[in-house]
């Protein structure tokens, strides 16, 4: 059943939370039974049913857990002549400032630290062979 093509026209006739369609990179998903397991609540997917809600989806940030059990819920694919490309986004990084500036800090540290052990070795051997 996923090899079906659907229309956006037949899309948008579930957008109730008694059917609950939605489009995500030209693919087709029924998330009607997801609805109440959806960590943002089931409001999320009914604003976004019967529409192609892939940049709602990818301005979120979802990971690649979540993309991987959407899987299941999918039904089939766009028309051809209705798809659209919406570039993919990572998971976020969730990274603050402070710790990638301390990370670039080590690093720094770490080529301070390289330098002065050659400087102090290289001082060394001209020191002892140099007599």
């Amino acid at each position: 059943m996923a090899g079906k093509e659907y229309t956006l026209a037949e899309v948008l006739e579930h957008n109730s939370n008694k059917s609950t369609w939605l489009v995500i990179h030209n693919n087709v998903y029924d998330v009607t039974e997801f609805l109440n397991e959806h960590p943002g609540g089931e409001e999320v997917l009914i604003e976004q049913a019967g529409k192609d809600a892939t940049e709602n989806f990818e301005d979120v940030g979802h990971s690649t857990d979540a993309r991987e059990m959407m899987k299941k819920f999918k039904i089939g694919e766009l028309v051809k002549s209705e798809r659209k490309v919406v570039a993919e986004k990572s998971e976020p990084d969730w990274t603050t400032d402070q710790q990638k500036q301390q990370n670039s800090g080590n690093l720094f540290n770490t080529w301070i630290m390289y330098f002065a052990l050659g400087l102090v070795a290289t001082i060394i051997y001209k020191f002892v062979f140099s007599q």
